[in-house]
Formats: structure tokens, C-alpha cells, sequence
């Protein structure tokens, strides 16, 4: 049950890592003029992706300096949402093994 668990939270950092990815990759599309956001599907894509990852990136741009137009906020969630995960596998096998070693 316990693996379960861990395996469903993995998988949700997993696609949250590959909305954080799209929604960099649709901004920098979207701003160079290759993707029309006037088109309503386009635009219905790009909303879903700046609703879904732009709560954590906001707290991220808080914290960041100024880059000027440079914005470092989507690779340093990146880096955070790995680390996560890595220290949930760390919380899994310490559970599983019943030893605290583990997350040393």
C-alpha cells in the first residue's frame, strides 16, 4: 500500500516536471509569434499550462533576482521538483526498510 502511494506522488511530480517543461517551451513559442494565441485551442492549452505551474513560479520570481528578460524561475522549479523526488525515494526506502539510514 505504502508503494502505492509513493509511486502516485512520483508520477504527479513526474507530470507536473512535464507541465513546468511545456509551459516554458509554449511561452518562448508564443512569444517569438510561432504559436497564434488568438487561435482558441492554442489559447485554451496556454491557459491551462499558466494556470497549473504559475502559482509555484510566482514564489520562485519572488525570490529570484531581475535576469532582465532572462527568466530562471521554470529551471529552478525544476531543480526543486527533482530534489523532491529524489527525497521522496529516500522517505520510500526508509519507510519500507524501517531504518533512518537511508535518508542520510
Amino acid at each position: 500500500m505504502i508503494s502505492i502511494l509513493f509511486w502516485l506522488l512520483d508520477e504527479l511530480l513526474s507530470l507536473y516536471v512535464w507541465a513546468v517543461i511545456l509551459a516554458a517551451i509554449f511561452s518562448m513559442l508564443a512569444s517569438f509569434g510561432v504559436l497564434d494565441t488568438r487561435n482558441r485551442v492554442v489559447w485554451s492549452i496556454g491557459d491551462f499550462l499558466y494556470r497549473v505551474t504559475e502559482p509555484a513560479l510566482r514564489r520562485i520570481r519572488n525570490f529570484l533576482p531581475s535576469f532582465g528578460s532572462i527568466d530562471l524561475s521554470p529551471l529552478v522549479l525544476l531543480l526543486l521538483l527533482q530534489a523532491a523526488r529524489m527525497l521522496l525515494e529516500k522517505i520510500k526506502v526508509a519507510i519500507i526498510t524501517g531504518s533512518l539510514a537511508y535518508l542520510l
